[in-house]
């Protein structure tokens, strides 16, 4: 027998091959899972497209209505004014605008210069504002770090060490910071909303 090869025919019946691991394929169109899964997922859609509508809604309704100042504060061009009844130094008048979450007043042009000027309609009162003498430069800074504008504001008085700006109703000058006088808060004017009712 030697050198002899002996071949066979194996005939193996499918029955008999190892099964595969992976599940057969569903057709795409069948949902796996409970009933009541699909029922529930179907259900968060449509929570889902009502919560957006809503939202949608609401914003439509709702508009950007006046602008409002707080209490006691008076509105002029896109500003809230405080004007103060007590007297206090310049730094204590800083001070105080800051507790009230505002600043002491910037004059960004001659027309917001006119409107608050007419507001103080008495040439006696003295009013500070945010705008001092720099120790370095002797120029008037105001405390937000730009430089007056000489064209805007035509300040009497010298710009000396420890000179702080005050208006009235006639007259910008320049005093010691030591002096008290009244003075004048600024913030922004805040927007609110104002909804809009539908005819029914």
């Amino acid at each position: 027998m030697d050198g002899q090869v002996t071949y066979a025919d194996l005939s193996v019946s499918r029955n008999c091959l190892p099964k595969s691991s992976s599940p057969p394929s569903l057709p795409q169109d069948v949902c796996q899972g409970p009933l009541w899964h699909r029922f529930a997922l179907k259900l968060c859609c449509v929570g889902v497209m009502l919560l957006t509508l809503t939202v949608i809604g609401l914003s439509a309704s709702e508009r950007p209505g006046l602008l409002k100042c707080p209490l006691d504060w008076l509105p002029i061009q896109e500003k809230c004014l405080f004007f103060s009844r007590t007297f206090k130094s310049w730094n204590d008048s800083l001070a105080d605008c800051s507790t009230k979450e505002s600043s002491l007043l910037l004059i960004k042009d001659q027309e917001e210069l006119r409107l608050i000027q007419n507001e103080i309609s008495d040439g006696g009162i003295l009013y500070w504002i945010g705008l001092n003498c720099t120790l370095s430069e002797k120029k008037w800074k105001w405390i937000n770090g730009s430089f007056s504008n000489s064209n805007i504001l035509k300040i009497t008085g010298n710009a000396e060490e420890n000179s702080c700006v005050y208006i009235s109703w006639t007259q910008i000058t320049s005093e010691s910071c030591e002096v008290e006088n009244k003075w004048i808060c600024q913030k922004e004017l805040k927007p609110t909303r104002k909804k809009v009712c539908s005819a029914s």
